[in-house]
């Protein structure tokens, strides 16, 4: 297993902590209502996905 030799620096370890963070929602819209949804999933407003109907709400 790999050690290191030398104990890393304040400065670095927060550089490299600095790469973390969180990323925004991506959200498409709907085909049909128009309305944000998440990517790949069905509509929660009007229940299609690829313009067909999959839920009933």
């Amino acid at each position: 297993m790999a050690v290191p030799k030398r104990k890393m620096s304040r400065s670095n370890t927060r550089a490299r902590r600095s790469q973390w963070k969180a990323a925004p929602i991506t959200l498409a819209t709907c085909d049909q209502c128009r309305e944000p949804k998440l990517p790949h999933t069905a509509c929660p407003t009007c229940g299609t996905y690829k313009r067909r109907q999959v839920l009933s709400v």
